[in-house]
């Protein structure tokens, strides 16, 4: 830590009812990581959470705005440092990963380093879980690009600039998802560094719903879609509404040309209607599409107005 001069680090663990596994946590990371500031953002715990948190030498905080996403951005928007490893309270990630975490982030200048999970124990990584990650990963990849493997992981290290220009807007578990679309889509420098991945202390209880947690994923995933590619989004629209259009309307053309006659008029009316749509959908698109390459330039100027605190090599 020391050869790193005088970088300032900071770690963030967002909690929520986590008394049987927090105080592991923060004493691990104290044990690793010497006199690094260990901040943990309690969001309205009704057990001991706090109480063990402070004990085992946690800087405590508290946010009243239920929901990872308004701790993970009072969090961002309280805490100065030149580097951040973020990490869930529940005691499943690798401590001992972080820093190696952040020494790539260092000396790689890297924005992001994402720990992938990788567990042998089938209680710590449910299959639905699995599943689930895969396909909301695949989906992000194919749209952004495939820079990542586990798009959801919990266990991160930030800089500076990451942080202080990342316009979050997400309430829940939904916030890790945003932090790998804005820096896919803003290209920025991202590693990854596969970490262990274990099962929570006995007595302790997972906040996430799969099912339910799943598809507000999926919905945050298309809202930032919507936001961040509109023409792709609206011509996928535009395509299905044409090829319907197209679908119910091409009998009705082949009969007129046959007979002279239009049967079926409303079916006709609805397919004319949907070609309609469909050419409207692809307009939107376009014109939606400026609005979000204004954004991100507005984006991108926010983090290059914070300075750079990695290592010069020359």
């Amino acid at each position: 830590m020391k050869s790193w001069g005088d970088i300032k680090i900071a770690i963030l663990i967002p909690c929520y009812n986590e008394e049987m596994a927090i105080g592991q946590v923060v004493r691990s990371f104290r044990e690793v990581m010497g006199d690094v500031p260990v901040y943990v953002y309690d969001n309205n715990s009704t057990d001991k959470t706090i109480d063990v948190a402070r004990s085992a030498g946690a800087i405590v905080r508290t946010e009243t705005l239920q929901g990872k996403g308004h701790v993970v951005r009072r969090m961002f928007s309280d805490v100065e440092a030149d580097f951040y490893i973020l990490v869930d309270g529940d005691a499943t990630y690798e401590v001992e990963a972080a820093p190696k975490l952040l020494k790539m982030a260092y000396e790689q200048g890297l924005d992001m380093v994402n720990g992938a999970r990788v567990t042998t124990q089938k209680a710590a990584y449910r299959r639905g879980h699995v599943l689930g990650n895969k396909v909301l990963t695949g989906l992000v990849t194919l749209i952004f690009g495939r820079r990542l493997t586990d798009m959801l992981s919990g266990y991160r290290v930030f800089s500076r600039r990451f942080v202080k220009s990342f316009p979050s807007l997400s309430r829940g578990f939904e916030i890790e998802t945003e932090f790998t679309i804005h820096a896919l889509g803003l290209c920025l420098s991202i590693g990854e560094m596969e970490i262990k991945y274990v099962e929570r202390p006995q007595g302790s209880m997972s906040k996430l719903k799969t099912y339910q947690d799943g598809l507000k994923i999926l919905g945050a995933i298309i809202n930032i879609v919507r936001l961040e590619k509109p023409f792709f989004l609206f011509s996928i629209i535009a395509f299905f509404l044409f090829v319907s259009g197209i679908f119910l309307g091409w009998p009705i053309i082949s009969f007129y040309l046959t007979h002279g006659t239009v049967p079926r008029l409303p079916t006709a009316i609805l397919a004319v209607s949907l070609i309609i749509l469909s050419f409207l959908s692809f307009v939107c698109g376009l014109i939606l599409d400026t609005v979000a390459i204004a954004r991100k330039e507005q984006k991108y100027l926010t983090y290059l107005s914070y300075p750079t605190r990695f290592l010069d090599k020359n």
